[in-house]
């Protein structure tokens, strides 16, 4: 039943869909749906306006107008049943409107910086990672940090082999991890293609271990760049599992 009363409205225009108000919404009511903030469902939003302080562009405001009357009994409900997908193994492959962990968003680090960066003298090495999430099967296609974007592909055991990977390979550049042996590679491929096809992305950098299986990330990136139809600057390192630089080159132009 509808009545008057007071709710939020997302503007659109300013959204940039950093997702910050999804986990301040409590109650489950906003979602980032094709990289903007939803209102999916009037009757989780309580209109008090918890998410306001959260939206670094000022996209939520309150307005009053007929609306579907606020149900806590429906909010219950989704709130348990959010809390049992996320312990679930399907809560890995949902977007960011599912596991608050699959929010997309920058990190206040110094990304735009040059991917060589001295480490302090003393004191642990800064962070170099500006993005989230970071594994492939999370990130949304149309995350607000594609834009412009240097990427950086990298099999998940490479940071773990290559002890300096944040200063040598990580500044000024977006992260996505995936295996290709044991992750969903058709997937791999059609997500990376529509992320390609439907954002600037300025290069692309691969980043992948020297055992066999794992040049299968860099075939994944070649097919998913032809799907796209985008012609990306494209370069390709392997790493040895004694954490050095085995080969580098153009994508295209190294086997495995």
């Amino acid at each position: 039943m509808e009545r008057l009363r007071k709710i939020i409205k997302i503007d659109e225009e300013k959204c940039d869909g950093c997702g910050q108000c999804v986990p301040a919404c409590v109650e489950g009511a906003i979602q980032i749906i094709d990289g903007k903030a939803r209102l999916v469902r009037e009757d989780y939003c309580d209109g008090l306006g918890a998410c306001l302080g959260e939206c670094p562009q000022g996209a939520i405001t309150i307005e009053e107008r007929e609306a579907e009357e606020f149900d806590e009994a429906a909010v219950e409900r989704h709130l348990a049943e959010h809390v049992a997908d996320e312990a679930s193994p399907a809560c890995a492959a949902a977007p960011a409107t599912g596991c608050p962990g699959a929010v997309a968003f920058a990190l206040d680090q110094p990304a735009a910086a040059e991917p060589a960066v001295a480490a302090p003298e003393d004191g642990p090495s800064p962070s170099r990672l500006g993005n989230w999430p970071v594994q492939l099967s999370l990130v949304p296609v149309q995350a607000p940090y594609f834009q412009g974007a240097r990427l950086l592909i990298a099999a998940d055991c490479v940071p773990f082999a290559f002890a300096d990977f944040h200063q040598r390979f990580l500044a000024g550049r977006v992260l996505l991890v995936g295996c290709p042996k044991l992750d969903d590679a058709e997937l791999y491929r059609q997500k990376l293609a529509e992320i390609f096809a439907t954002n600037d992305i300025k290069s692309v950098d691969i980043l992948h271990m020297e055992v066999p299986c794992c040049f299968g990330l860099v075939r994944l990136v070649q097919l998913a760049l032809q799907d796209s139809g985008k012609q990306i600057p494209a370069s390709v390192t392997k790493v040895g599992v004694r954490g050095e630089i085995l080969e580098t080159g153009r994508l295209g132009d190294l086997e495995a």
